[in-house]
């Protein structure tokens, strides 16, 4: 340090500012992870809940969990409960499944809000199968999407059954 006694306070915060700043990503070979930069298509969404819906056929409530983040909230139809993390959004699909639910989107609305964040809101159809009888009852939908690490995941759900009849309003 014996040198650095002749330079003005406000070089020597200089060089050592740039000194620090220079060392912070030396021997760094991790790179940052890219964010998309394109916007998805209406296709892209839409197909969104075709792989919903693909999960639901499976039967398996854990698959269905999967299309959740970690963090999602389901505002389910047939539940008064708020679903929150993962093991309560597969304890109601675990319930829901034994219905062989059978989903249909009547209406959509897609807004892309970014190249990360979609939301599809909007009406379905589902046909359930109890005891051989099958029942059709429809409801309203509202999907938030997120992208991360390039897989779109559901971070809220919310889903509830018309309040009227179809036809009527």
């Amino acid at each position: 340090m014996r040198g650095l006694g002749r330079l003005s306070r406000p070089v020597l915060i200089a060089a050592v500012s740039a000194a620090v700043l220079g060392l912070a990503g030396c021997g760094s070979s991790v790179a940052a992870p890219t964010q998309p930069t394109t916007l998805p298509t209406n296709q892209e969404v839409t197909g969104l809940f075709d792989r919903w819906n693909q999960s639901l056929a499976t039967g398996n409530p854990e698959l269905v969990a999967d299309r959740y983040a970690a963090d999602a909230v389901l505002l389910p139809t047939v539940s008064n409960e708020v679903r929150s993390d993962r093991a309560e959004i597969v304890d109601y699909f675990d319930h829901f499944l034994e219905n062989k639910p059978q989903g249909q989107i009547l209406e959509s609305h897609i807004k892309v809000l970014g190249p990360t964040d979609a939301i599809d809101a909007g009406t379905y159809r589902f046909t359930l199968t109890t005891d051989g009888q099958q029942r059709t009852v429809d409801a309203r939908y509202t999907f938030v999407y997120e992208r991360v690490d390039d897989e779109w995941l559901i971070v809220n759900h919310h889903s509830s059954a018309m309040p009227e009849p179809a036809g009527q309003s």
